[in-house]
């Protein structure tokens, strides 16, 4: 295998070389847990870390690795490797650290495409489904829909669910499969491409891990099996990780996410309802907040229905919870500059009560 078949560009070689980075070797990291690192590359995997220096100069989770990301390292024996840089992130899919205010967790690195699983049964939820395209707008990355477990519902059924999307997101593919009968995966396999990267998001129990299997005709990744009495899977990928596809794909597949906080601080929520953002061009304020104002152009389409309730809702709630985030970071910020400057202060006392 060549290292192009991971997602390595010129792009990437370019840095390489204005770096000075050539004495060193360069692979993918395709598992991350507690700070350790399996690197990929065109011969081997390794066993990583961080040298000490990468380490201690980190200001925050962006400057340790994630899956998805290219390193330069360097190996000794029995597989063992030291990362000694980091390159640099084409995209970063991420939400809102769970119970930390103003900080973001990286769910991955350097993806191409968005897989947005949801299993039609019982998982679907249209409010759940714009806070993942959020995520992968703020990124960059496109989203593709994907519906599975289409075999335990009606066609019926399913014609109503890819109706109610259509109605309220506009221009994402949509796709239905099954991992029982494998019907769509034809589809599915057709629209992965060879040095591509794609990120599965979606619930614990939507089938994630299965259709890695069914795309590699492997046993790759452990499943369990559905609940009988709540019709639920069980939770089992615990760790993010990549995996090159026989088709020469890249798949990265990531634990069932419980919450999906908004961490936007990009356009990714304007992306995500442009359509309702656009009328806000005919607002009588420029600062209008959209909920109680006199000659709102988005509260008149809600009420006159160009504007689905719902969608209003979810886009309001969603916009609260980014302000919120952004508020905290900002206040984050502050903090730690003020105890970089109090750590630089007590520095420059000790030197001068040295001499």
């Amino acid at each position: 295998m060549k290292i192009e078949a991971l997602g390595y560009n010129d792009t990437l070689e370019k840095y390489r070389v204005v770096q000075n980075l050539d004495s060193f070797e360069i692979g993918r990291v395709i598992l991350e847990h507690k700070e350790r690192y399996v690197v990929k590359t065109s011969e081997s995997e390794f066993d990583s870390e961080l040298i000490g220096n990468l380490r201690f100069t980190a200001e925050s989770r962006y400057d340790f690795p994630a899956v998805g990301d290219w390193v330069a390292f360097s190996s000794y024996d029995d597989n063992k490797a030291l990362i000694h840089a980091i390159y640099p992130r084409k995209a970063i899919i991420e939400r809102k650290a769970v119970g930390k205010s103003g900080q973001t967790q990286i769910i991955a690195t350097n993806v191409d495409f968005g897989l947005i699983v949801q299993a039609v049964n019982r998982d679907f939820n249209l409010n759940r489904l714009e806070r993942y395209l959020t995520i992968c707008n703020a990124s960059n990355v496109e989203p593709i829909i994907v519906l599975n477990k289409t075999d335990l519902i009606k066609k019926s059924e399913l014609n109503a669910i890819i109706a109610q999307i259509n109605q309220r997101i506009k221009d994402v593919s949509i796709l239905s499969i099954s991992n029982l009968s494998t019907e769509g995966y034809l589809e599915l396999e057709a629209i992965i491409q060879k040095g591509k990267t794609y990120c599965l998001l979606g619930s614990s129990g939507v089938g994630k891990s299965t259709i890695i299997n069914g795309l590699s005709n492997k046993l790759l990744m452990k499943t369990s099996e559905i609940s009988s009495s709540v019709n639920k899977g069980k939770h089992t990928t615990s760790h993010r990780e990549l995996i090159v596809l026989n088709n020469g794909g890249i798949m990265i597949d990531n634990p069932g996410m419980r919450e999906i906080g908004i961490a936007d601080t990009a356009d990714g929520l304007e992306t995500t309802f442009e359509s309702i953002v656009e009328y806000s061009k005919d607002c009588k304020f420029k600062d209008c907040t959209h909920i109680h104002e006199k000659g709102c152009a988005i509260l008149e389409a809600v009420e006159n229905g160009e504007i689905d309730e719902e969608a209003y809702a979810n886009f309001q709630k969603m916009e609260r919870e980014k302000s919120h985030f952004e508020s905290n970071l900002l206040d984050r910020k502050k903090k730690d500059k003020n105890l970089g400057k109090m750590i630089k202060n007590i520095k420059k006392q000790r030197r001068d009560n040295k001499y």
